[in-house]
């Protein structure tokens, strides 16, 4: 029995070692000057296709950042998130995606055509790629830092309905869900707290919260953990029946710019969701969010090491995967 147990050990052991060489070999194929040789001016041309778009509607920065966190979190980043299905069974098609912004669909495809339109560019350059690029761009263009983004990414062939089940955090999540589920893909909780600053620049239907302002429980129709001017300031943007389609900043304070608002609305109680407020009540978390509050430049370094994290999450590399000539289906 013991030597059974022993040998059983091992092999989960073997399994382990097997699974991180295998990521390990996955993210060192990927580089920052990947396209060096093949389209050297990939970046500028993504970067002047999104700056187009986001000074068309700023809905392209939050929609385009969201967009990214999506795929890397169902599949891995391998702009899976992209396909579309005359069926409706894509990633994109589950109820977790329908709220994905248009604008940020738009501004991959426009991006895609801009690296396209150079010959020696053509189809070289993955959609997964163009992603992360103009993730970087909308972050920056929004008052956010610049950073180097490892390039290097092949893209899926595969969206399903049913790979985004339980694979994105809910609103209501709290920080044990958001850690078991940050910690899955290789993010600490640190990364997970430093993403989660991205809602800075977010928005949501007021469906995600409406809980909160109106019918948390019998004893109080508002959440206690919510500041109640707050509350009720939501309460006239989102009346009991509102228009679906109706959306607010996330960040009442600054919402067009990449900062810190977000951690000091924290500690004011004005997280919009549940799983916002939580990581300053929690204790675990909330030396980070005072640090982030309390500090710019921390919150953009500890930003910029996780969206890198993310960046690596499931990545196809190599002979895997495809580069799509259309992002929204497969060759």
């Amino acid at each position: 029995m013991e030597g059974t147990r022993r040998t059983t050990l091992v092999l989960l052991l073997l399994a382990c070692l097997l699974f991180l060489s295998l990521l390990a070999t996955a993210n060192s194929q990927l580089r920052t000057d990947f396209y060096k040789d093949t389209c050297p001016n990939v970046e500028s041309l993504v970067r002047s296709a999104v700056a187009n778009k986001f000074q068309q509607t700023f809905a392209t920065a939050s929609g385009t950042l969201r967009l990214f966190f999506h795929d890397c979190f169902v599949r891995g980043c391998d702009a899976s998130v992209l396909l579309f299905s005359p069926s409706g069974k894509a990633e994109k098609d589950h109820p977790d995606d329908l709220s994905l912004a248009g604008d940020a669909f738009d501004t991959v495809i426009k991006a895609k055509a801009a690296v396209d339109s150079d010959p020696n560019c053509r189809n070289k350059v993955s959609c997964a790629d163009i992603l992360a690029l103009a993730t970087r761009d909308v972050v920056a263009l929004s008052g956010g830092p610049s950073y180097a983004v490892e390039l290097g990414r092949r893209d899926g062939r595969i969206s399903t309905i049913a790979g985004v089940q339980h694979s994105l955090p809910h609103p209501d999540f709290s920080l044990d869900k958001l850690n078991t589920m940050f910690t899955s893909h290789g993010l600490t909780q640190t990364d997970m707290v430093a993403l989660s600053g991205a809602h800075t620049i977010g928005f949501s239907h007021c469906k995600a919260f409406s809980k909160r302002i109106y019918n948390f429980s019998p004893e109080n129709p508002i959440d206690p953990t919510l500041d109640r001017s707050y509350a009720f300031q939501l309460r006239t943007m989102c009346p009991i029946n509102v228009d679906p389609n109706i959306a607010v900043g996330m960040d009442p304070t600054s919402p067009r710019t990449f900062d810190n608002a977000y951690f000091k609305n924290l500690r004011q109680s004005k997280g919009l969701f549940i799983s916002d407020q939580i990581l300053f009540n929690d204790a675990r978390s909330r030396a980070t969010v005072d640090l982030f509050a309390s500090n710019n430049a921390a919150f953009n370094e500890a930003f910029v090491a996780a969206i890198t994290k993310l960046g690596r999450v499931g990545v196809k590399t190599g002979n895997e995967g495809e580069i799509r000539r259309n992002c929204a289906a497969i060759n």
